[in-house]
């Protein structure tokens, strides 16, 4: 139990002011799990439910004994549908590994699939900006709601294996940040530009991969023409 206590009250003193110990702990955790997840392995996602677990607290500021944080709900939202997400993203990926060898292939979405990802991003932010607001979320409130939506349709496309899903990201750091800065939750906001940089990377890796990917098969398809020539 005081291991528990000293995890909740522990701080990081930074100049004038301190981090929370858990924060920067949970988004470690999200760190690695992000460089799994560009390596296409399967611990990613039961590394990243970790530091979902400890963000949820870090949000909550105000039910974790946070005095003088705000409470972002739609970070702290996201960090529940993360859990439920990667448990899909955890089985579905180890399903593909049993079965090919590999936990996934990379694949682009079908032009439908995108049209969904981008409807969903904007509808969805406009549903949800209302709700955060009367459940009391920091302002602005649709920038919450706006990682919120984005982070679940990233985190379902990684599971899918959608070479999309990086830019997905890309376009939740880019109003993640500024909110997170906004809101004195300094450790996640540094975090994100971090991720942010990996997001791009990982982006050119999972193309590469897929084109590798393509090229074999086209190779497969060839030979047998080849070999009957």
């Amino acid at each position: 139990m005081d291991l528990i206590q000293w995890l909740f009250e522990a701080r990081i003193p930074v100049g004038s002011s301190s981090l929370l110990l858990r924060e920067v702990i949970g988004n470690v955790f999200g760190l690695l799990s992000v460089l799994g997840g560009m390596r296409r392995r399967v611990w990613a996602w039961p590394v990243g439910i970790v530091g979902n677990v400890l963000l949820l607290t870090v949000f909550l500021g105000s039910a974790f004994g946070g005095a003088g944080t705000v409470d972002l709900l739609g970070q702290a939202g996201r960090q529940v549908m993360f859990i439920a997400v990667s448990v899909y993203g955890w089985r579905q990926w180890q399903a593909g590994r049993q079965a090919a060898g590999s936990a996934v292939t990379p694949r682009w979405a079908s032009g439908r699939a995108r049209i969904g990802l981008v409807a969903g991003m904007i509808l969805g932010t406009v549903a949800l900006t209302p709700v955060f607001r009367a459940m009391g979320s920091y302002e602005p409130v649709w920038a919450d709601a706006w990682t919120f939506v984005g982070s679940l349709l990233a985190t379902f496309g990684m599971a899918k294996g959608w070479v999309e899903f990086w830019l997905i990201w890309v376009a939740v750091d880019i109003v993640g940040v500024p909110l997170l800065f906004s809101a004195g939750y300094y450790a996640s906001a540094v975090m994100y530009l971090i991720y942010g940089a990996f997001t791009i990377i990982g982006f050119a890796v999972w193309t590469r991969e897929r084109r590798r990917a393509e090229a074999r098969l086209v190779s497969a398809v060839d030979a047998p023409v080849k070999q009957a020539l």
